[in-house]
């Protein structure tokens, strides 16, 4: 394999599709991980000029770690990995859930610090290695809806810094999306309004999310930096997830 290639966990849907995409539309050979949507992996696959799916359960690390082991042993110029790849369930401020609570803290923090750290362990690259770590505008923006995802988005942000620091020769990042696609119980309806309570009273898209990330594996931006694609919802103080701001 003498393409650069990039790893995207969640790589099949949503806006780990759009990436996929993204980087496949720029000449990458895209490693599709998918957990439970293999068939969504494959026809995405098909759809890319390069390309292929692994599959693995991301709650376990051990798991998680045997397939960058895997890749890095046969991908010559393994140049980016980004960790897209999520679990967003609800469970609040003043219960929170447990079970709900080791998931999110595993699948969207843990794990992705272990595939992160295996990478720059093992990965070759004729260029740069760059790590992309999709987190949430929540870091700047915090309320008291989704409490363990929000905490573990939060965990995955501080890996960042202490990634850059520890590996001067390759770039790590954090990638913070505003609102952008129906999640949990939305219609798109509902969607459609939640997602333009920003600064610019717009849809953020799946394309910038994409773009954003594409730039990232590419581009001149310091390493440790987190970049924030939400059309400046961020910089609002929400009293709670737009979710439910837009239901009244």
């Amino acid at each position: 394999m003498t393409l650069p290639a990039a790893l995207v966990t969640g790589g099949a849907k949503r806006i780990g599709a759009a990436i996929s995409r993204r980087f496949g539309a720029a000449g990458w050979h895209v490693v599709i991980h998918c957990g439970r949507s293999l068939a969504e992996a494959q026809a995405l696959a098909a759809e890319l000029p390069s390309a292929e799916v692994v599959r693995c359960d991301l709650a376990d690390g051990d798991a998680a770690m045997a397939m960058v082991d895997e890749l890095a042993g046969r991908l010559d110029d393994w140049r980016a990995v980004v960790n897209s790849a999520s679990v967003f369930r609800p469970d609040g401020v003043s219960a929170l859930d447990v079970g709900t609570h080791w998931e999110a803290m595993q699948v969207n923090a843990a794990t992705p610090a272990l595939i992160a750290q295996a990478y720059l362990r093992l990965a070759r690259s004729t260029a740069e290695r760059r790590v992309i770590q999709v987190t949430d505008q929540k870091l700047a923006n915090p309320n008291p809806d989704f409490f363990s995802y929000t905490m573990s988005k939060h965990a995955l942000a501080a890996t960042v810094p202490m990634l850059a620091m520890a590996n001067s020769n390759d770039r790590i990042y954090a990638l913070a999306p505003g609102a952008i696609l129906a999640s949990h119980d939305q219609g798109e309806d509902e969607a459609e309004a939640s997602h333009r309570l920003n600064l610019l009273g717009r849809r953020t898209t799946v394309e910038e999310v994409a773009d954003a990330a594409f730039f990232l594996a590419t581009g001149p931006l310091a390493s440790g930096q987190t970049l924030f694609v939400d059309s400046g919802q961020h910089l609002l103080a929400q009293p709670r997830d737009v979710m439910y701001l837009a239901r009244g």
